[in-house]
């Protein structure tokens, strides 16, 4: 029980009764029933609270009025503001930036697979001899001087050596019906050819044509003189002894050889070259019906006239002299040249050695790949070149391979089935 309301002891006891101690003291609600509380609410309903319904009047405070979003504004401080302009400008970075990134959004890598296109290599050009038109691994080969060798053909002389290997031979009559060979040397260089023999003046003349020097010992008065006026480079073995040697199985003057090697040497000494052009060639293409399978030509007489027979597997001609095979005496084998040719020229005498009308026009007897091709040579001068035309009147080309091309007086000299 609180005693603050009570007298102290000396205190006046009338003191209760001023104005002072009735304000201390908790005065009791006033009773109001329902019915009045719901009138006054109906009366007065912008003072009603949610105080107690019953006893006294409640604390009835007037309800707080809401601000305008203007007046908010306004009542906000400096500090509040840049606060506020700080947030806004984070805001409007951060969806500016979220607004790029959708709109600009990078397109996917794509990784594109590269095929490398490779090109096939392109087809190197063969390099072929300028003599024989075969293929060689040097283009340096062409640069080499062309060497010319004659060659005696006697039955004394016979086996001959490094006729196998040369790139072209002219087979000709030299005198009293015994044959003789010239033969070119230029991609192959054999260490021993021979019997090397004397030069005559159509010798001169057909190797002019490829601007060759001619290895010989001696020569007729003719051919001597030709060389000597230089119509073309000349290699005598009386004025040039170190190429050449005897030999001592033979009885001379059957016995005389010599190298190409060593006749190259003596060449670059003098300082000789060639430059010529060669036959025009072609691929080999083997005829599946060959039409010239046998061959002969009637140069001279029975042992010295050749005869050929076609070899279909190895597309060449073997060639047989005397009744006999022609074989090399180095290797043993037989010769098969590529290209067999007969030229007819009109042949004669000067009353020591035969002679041949070289330059002009004549008929050409083409057996290659099997077959029988006519047509003509011509060679205009002793430095210019044989040519031959088909009867259509183009160019009559050449297998690669060794030429061999022999001499005869007439047409009716060249039999072939």
């Amino acid at each position: 029980m609180d005693n603050s309301f009570l007298p102290r002891r000396g205190q006046n006891q009338n003191a209760h009764n001023t104005p002072q101690y009735h304000s201390r003291i908790p005065q009791r609600p006033v009773f109001r029933t329902p019915e009045t509380v719901a009138n006054e609410e109906e009366q007065h309903p912008e003072t009603n609270t949610a105080g107690p319904l019953i006893g006294g009047a409640g604390n009835h405070q007037p309800p707080k009025r809401k601000r305008t979003f203007k007046e908010w504004l306004k009542s906000r401080t400096k500090k509040q503001w840049i606060i506020f302009a700080v947030i806004i400008v984070v805001i409007l970075g951060a969806g500016g930036f979220l607004a790029y990134k959708l709109l600009h959004k990078p397109a996917p890598v794509v990784h594109k697979t590269v095929v490398k296109k490779i090109e096939p290599p392109k087809p190197v050009e063969p390099i072929t001899s300028k003599l024989t038109g075969l293929p060689i691994s040097d283009a340096s080969v062409n640069d080499r001087p062309v060497t010319a060798v004659m060659i005696e053909n006697s039955p004394t002389a016979r086996p001959q050596s490094g006729l196998n290997q040369a790139g072209v031979v002219f087979e000709a009559i030299a005198e009293g019906g015994i044959t003789r060979f010239l033969t070119l040397f230029q991609d192959s260089e054999p260490d021993y050819i021979g019997p090397v023999r004397s030069v005559r003046p159509y010798y001169v003349q057909w190797l002019s044509g490829f601007d060759a020097a001619v290895a010989h010992v001696g020569g007729s008065a003719d051919a001597l003189a030709m060389l000597k006026r230089g119509e073309a480079k000349d290699l005598d073995q009386f004025f040039n002894p170190g190429p050449y040697h005897r030999i001592s199985s033979r009885p001379a003057p059957h016995n005389m050889y010599s190298s190409v090697v060593a006749l190259r040497e003596l060449q670059q000494k003098k300082g000789y070259t060639s430059n010529f052009t060669g036959f025009a060639r072609k691929p080999e293409a083997k005829s599946a019906t060959p039409n010239a399978t046998s061959i002969d030509f009637n140069i001279s007489g029975a042992i010295y006239n050749p005869h050929y027979d076609y070899d279909a597997a190895t597309n060449s001609y073997k060639r047989s002299e005397g009744g006999q095979p022609h074989i090399d005496q180095q290797s043993g084998q037989q010769l098969s040249p590529k290209v067999v040719i007969s030229l007819v020229m009109p042949q004669g005498s000067n009353g020591i050695y035969t002679t041949y009308n070289t330059l002009g026009s004549g008929e050409a007897y083409v057996f290659q790949d099997g077959i029988l091709t006519k047509g003509t040579w011509h060679k205009a001068s002793n430095k210019e070149q044989f040519s031959f035309i088909d009867a259509n009147g183009a160019p009559l080309k050449l297998d690669p391979g060794q030429t061999w091309i022999s001499v005869v007086g007439g047409s009716n000299r060249i039999t072939y089935k």
